[in-house]
């Protein structure tokens, strides 16, 4: 079934990899992005960002990349946690790594070194390092707090050397108190919230326009039972509308309304709010 074709789109509106074309800049994304890059700007050290399962900290955390890298001025870095069981001297050999430190030692002091004479190096010809951590709840052991608040500290009289980004789930507020010390260094936290319905709505026909569709294709009915039961996360509301576009053109629809989204809502055991 060619669902893109059925509705007159170029592509699919709703895919759930990354794509910098469709991001959409709601009022919560640009707020707490407003404030990133000023943190960045600024070299505040050490910035959290957190938000629930599907709010789109990823989306952000790659478009303040890509922000970062258009200015010129950064050397940014993205790294993606994807499990909990990394060591200390993993994190920071990894870091060493992306930063520029050629073949980092085994030996931990050499590693340190070997950071600072990059970092030294990028503040002198006038570049600002910026590493961003996503999904950085999956930090979960206090050696890696401790990890962070020593890399933290390589920094010159006046002025830092380094500054974290560090998003994920409400819980890595918990993991960032194992070191207290680290926790009273956070300079900004950021929450994402869900999108409100109207955000929801814009959300969804930016995407669609995006895709090379300018009519209306959901019905208002429609978007209110998506927000219900996306309750305004991104990653659900593509999920939602996703399937909506394949059923609607299964079935011929050439609108999607509010009995198909209760019906593709059924089948992904979604329950409103």
């Amino acid at each position: 079934m060619d669902v893109e074709s059925f509705y007159g789109l170029a592509e699919p509106p709703f895919s759930s990899a990354p794509d910098e074309r469709f991001y959409y800049d709601s009022p919560q994304h640009s707020k707490a992005l407003i404030k990133l890059m000023h943190a960045a700007e600024r070299m505040e050290g050490l910035v959290t960002l957190v938000g629930d399962i599907g709010t789109g900290k990823t989306t952000l955390a790659r478009r303040m990349l890509d922000m970062l890298s258009e200015q010129g001025s950064f050397e940014t870095i993205l790294l993606v946690i994807i499990h909990p069981e990394i060591s200390s001297f993993w994190f920071l050999r990894k870091v060493a790594a992306l930063l520029g430190v050629d073949s980092p030692s085994e030996e931990k002091g050499e590693v340190v070194a070997a950071m600072y004479r990059v970092l030294l190096d990028l503040h002198e010809r006038g570049r600002k390092p910026v590493v961003l951590v996503d999904e950085a709840n999956m930090l979960q052991r206090k050696e890696l707090m401790e990890e962070i608040r020593g890399l933290l500290n390589i920094e010159l009289q006046g002025g830092r050397l380094l500054t974290f980004f560090l998003f994920g789930l409400p819980d890595m507020e918990d993991y960032l108190r194992l070191d207290e010390p680290l926790q009273q260094r956070i300079a900004m936290r950021c929450r994402l919230d869900p999108l409100e319905r109207k955000s929801v709505g814009d959300y969804i026909r930016y995407r669609l326009q995006v895709a090379g569709r300018e009519d209306e294709l959901f019905t208002d009915d429609a978007i209110d039972l998506i927000s219900d039961y996306s309750q305004g996360r991104p990653r659900v509301i593509n999920t939602i509308c996703n399937n909506a576009l394949l059923e609607g053109a299964i079935e011929g629809a050439q609108i999607i309304e509010r009995e198909l989204i209760d019906s593709v809502a059924r089948d992904l055991d979604l329950v409103r709010e």
